[in-house]
């Protein structure tokens, strides 16, 4: 039985379907983007979707970026991974959430390198930018921006904390490894836990405090919980916005570029701005509660007769712990100071109130 042979103007238009359809398949990529910030955060909403929206109106639209915010795609601990993964195309994460696989990185937590969040930025992106050890931490993702937060600081719930002697026995929530051993230097007994997890904890009585800047007391609500604010630079929380090196492989070199044109430093201090505007607004949302919050601000613990030796102590035992894993610590340590010294102007706050003021 002889098979009907196809006409020429149905192989036309066949032929044209497949092209059309190869077109329409190729037009546009989606990229998901996985968080942690609650979705109506400032955060989510003039970082990540700023970030996303720019994106696709320099791409005419060939760039469109799913949000995906609140831990919706991945948890905030396995963010960074399940994006070399594949599950997310982006992320933004907290490298300390990924206990001892940045330790270089970390070295920018501790206290005394960062007193805002767009100093803490420029230093980090800087860090970054110089390569070496530090950047080949990140050889499995392609780096878009670093940032960080401003002075994460200890804020309790019961009891006011002026000195060390009065962390004794209090469990209080810490970010990381680095922070929780500045915390077991002071006394306290840190209790891990990523940052949307604290209010919950808090509010159970599971822990005594957070360790956290104003951006986080106000972004995951914790200044209706916390009456008592110790309020110092004890450490800096670094966080990475990267992508699946594959899905940028992936993509034409003019979607390359728009990617590449929204990375690096200009995106650093961007973020950097957002987390030090709404320290800001933290540190106002705490003092409207009037007589009921207390405020106490040490602006130079390292030099704080009661603060400054464990803190001081904890960090060398950070440092020589990495040099005894040859790792060059002190070296990352050296650069990190003089990219200090480098950003000592970024972020600088029009504002008499706080640490920023100092």
């Amino acid at each position: 039985m002889m098979l009907p042979i196809p006409r020429p103007s149905s192989i036309a238009a066949s032929f044209a379907l497949a092209v059309t359809f190869s077109l329409t398949a190729h037009a546009d990529t989606t990229l998901r983007f996985a968080h942690f910030w609650p979705a109506g955060s400032q955060i989510n909403q003039q970082i990540v979707q700023n970030w996303a929206d720019t994106v696709a109106k320099e791409s005419n639209g060939e760039l469109k970026v799913q949000v995906f915010p609140s831990e919706t795609l991945s948890k905030a601990a396995q963010s960074y991974q399940a994006t070399v993964n594949g599950v997310a195309d982006i992320t933004i994460t907290a490298q300390g959430y990924t206990a001892g696989r940045f330790p270089l990185t970390q070295i920018v937590e501790l206290p005394g390198i960062s007193k805002s969040a767009q100093q803490g930025a420029c230093i980090a992106q800087t860090l970054y930018d110089q390569g070496g050890a530090l950047a080949n931490e990140y050889r499995d993702s392609h780096v878009l921006f670093m940032f960080t937060t401003g002075p994460g600081f200890i804020n309790t719930r019961d009891k006011a904390v002026e000195k060390p002697s009065d962390l004794a026995g209090l469990r209080i929530r810490r970010p990381t490894n680095v922070v929780g051993e500045l915390l077991t230097s002071l006394g306290a007994q840190p209790v891990g836990m990523p940052a949307p997890e604290a209010y919950t904890s808090m509010q159970r009585g599971v822990i005594d405090g957070v360790t956290l800047p104003w951006e986080g007391m106000k972004t995951f609500r914790l200044n209706e919980l916390a009456d008592y604010h110790t309020e110092m630079p004890l450490y800096t929380l670094m966080f990475i916005a990267t992508m699946n090196e594959r899905a940028y492989q992936r993509l034409p070199d003019n979607l390359k570029k728009v990617i590449d044109d929204n990375s690096g430093m200009k995106w650093a201090l961007k973020a950097g701005e957002v987390f030090d505007n709404v320290d800001l607004a933290g540190r106002k949302e705490a003092q409207a509660k009037g007589e009921d919050d207390h405020i106490l601000t040490i602006a130079d613990p390292l030099n704080d007769p009661a603060w400054g030796p464990p803190l001081k102590q904890a960090t060398d035992k950070y440092l020589n712990d990495l040099e005894k894993k040859r790792l060059p610590a002190r070296e990352v340590y050296q650069q990190a100071q003089a990219a200090r010294e480098k950003c000592a102007t970024a972020g600088d706050q029009p504002t008499s109130e706080g640490l920023n003021a100092s």
